[in-house]
């Protein structure tokens, strides 16, 4: 049903399916577990399919969920208290956003899932970049956001990255390249965070060569051969 409409309510479930209300809601409850659906006020719609070869936020966050959660855990540990961080977009980040959340920091991101789970954390002065809104992706972009971010300085970002080869780090959105650059131009220190299937296919756009980073936080089961490469070229590997 839903592969032919955009949402379904209750109470066309309900009377389609000859079923009651209860039954609808727990079984729309464990759809939505095996990533057979979202569930929304008053019903339900389809998970958002890939778009011109880039997933939105909402698909991108449920993939190698687990590995996330350790990256996240991991990076969280190389910030100190009092710093300046600027948090890129992305799932993972967002991850290591939670992992700050009661940390003594000011946070600069262009992120709207990350400023939502922010904004009540007490010890953490939230800063946005303000820009155009990539509805998919969540993220703010374009020139109003990179000369906000090229009028100060951070002690560190955390970057998501869409690949990573051995000509560099890459992605296939130019907007978020833009911003990326700026990231990496005004930060003292560069932490990637990737899962390995970031790894062995380029993007269409370059963002920086490798040796822009400082440190890459991976997951454990990252080729020997992809981490080799990093560390060739001068940045510390960190595999959770």
């Amino acid at each position: 049903m839903l592969e032919s409409r955009d949402f379904l309510d209750l109470d066309t479930l309900c009377r389609e399916l000859d079923a009651s209300e209860s039954s609808v809601r727990r079984d729309l409850d464990i759809l939505e577990t095996e990533k057979g659906l979202r569930r929304v006020y008053g019903g339900a719609v389809p998970l958002p399919p890939p778009v011109n070869g880039v997933l939105d936020y909402v698909a991108e966050s449920e993939r190698f969920s687990d590995e996330k959660g350790r990256i996240a855990k991991l990076t969280a540990g190389l910030i100190e208290d009092g710093q300046t961080v600027i948090l890129d977009g992305g799932s993972t980040v967002a991850a290591v956003a939670l992992e700050l959340a009661a940390r003594p920091l000011h946070i600069v991101t262009n992120s709207l899932p990350i400023a939502e789970s922010l904004e009540s954390a007490r010890n953490i002065e939230l800063t946005l970049t303000g820009g155009y809104l990539d509805p998919r992706l969540r993220v703010m972009l374009g020139p109003f956001c990179e000369q906000m971010l090229g009028a100060i300085r951070a002690d560190a970002v955390i970057m998501g990255i869409g690949s990573i080869t051995e000509a560099g780090f890459s992605n296939n959105n130019t907007l978020v390249v833009g911003s990326e650059k700026k990231m990496i131009e005004i930060a003292d220190k560069v932490i990637i965070v990737a899962d390995r299937n970031k790894f062995g296919r380029g993007g269409m756009f370059p963002v920086a060569p490798l040796n822009a980073a400082d440190i890459l936080v991976s997951d454990k089961d990252l080729a020997p051969e992809y981490a080799d490469m990093l560390r060739r070229n001068g940045i510390e590997v960190i595999l959770a």
